[in-house]
């Protein structure tokens, strides 16, 4: 997955108070799913950064009670073979416990920076700039405040264009990105394109946005939704619905 500096995700703020946060990962899904986690630079790595959870499950874990930013995803279609661990989507270098590795595009990314403090802020979304691969929403529980559930509950995959599939084993198990699929600076807004004056829309990005607003379907994009909730006590990473 690219670097949280080329999403320039212009995230939304909450502020959270000095109790401690759960995170809670939640597979509603008909199928086993890996989550992942990787922190940014400097972070530290929650639950080892992976592990297998079974359909209709959940995984519970407190947040740092400082600070701490990262990512969460889920792995599709992983195999153990040979001592070598592979998913059809999200891999990160084929490990079980991602152990601060990124993934691999396409998959629907989840991103938070926690902060703990007297007027600190946090902030959660759902990204789809690095493709898709299972719906993805995140919920905020006991905030204060207006504290909306943001993501896509869509499942893509059915609808997903030609071009922008990913295929194994003759399966649709992902939908690339515009950026992934054509490599373009225009789709990825790299170049002359990475400012939010020249990053626009694409019919690929639209494909995501259309069915859901509440994320951000390129790098300058913002979701539909804005917030201002405080002091959750959990928040949710729930995959399909």
């Amino acid at each position: 997955m690219a670097p949280s500096s080329t999403f320039s995700l212009l995230l939304l703020l909450l502020p959270l108070s000095h109790a401690t946060m759960i995170l809670t990962v939640v597979n509603n899904c008909p199928f086993t799913l890996w989550p992942a986690i990787q922190p940014n630079s400097g972070h530290q790595i929650l639950e080892r950064g992976g592990f297998a959870l079974n359909a209709r499950t959940h995984r519970s874990f407190p947040a740092p009670t400082t600070h701490w930013s990262g990512r969460i995803w889920a792995r599709t279609g992983c195999t153990h073979h040979t001592n070598r661990f592979t998913c059809a989507t999200g891999d990160c270098g084929g490990r079980l416990e991602c152990n601060g590795l990124g993934g691999a595009a396409p998959a629907t990314l989840a991103q938070f920076t926690l902060h703990h403090g007297h007027n600190d802020q946090s902030s959660y979304a759902v990204s789809l700039v690095d493709g898709f691969n299972v719906p993805m929403t995140v919920t905020p529980h006991e905030g204060k405040g207006t504290c909306p559930v943001v993501g896509c509950k869509t499942d893509l995959l059915a609808t997903c264009p030609w071009s922008l599939q990913k295929h194994v084993d003759g399966r649709v198990v992902a939908c690339k990105s515009g950026c992934e699929a054509f490599n373009t600076d225009e789709f990825c807004c790299r170049g002359h394109f990475n400012s939010a004056q020249t990053c626009k829309p694409s019919k690929w990005s639209d494909f995501f946005k259309r069915p859901c607003p509440a994320t951000f379907a390129y790098a300058h994009d913002s979701p539909s939704l804005m917030h201002e909730c405080s002091s959750p006590k959990e928040l949710k990473v729930i995959f399909c619905h």
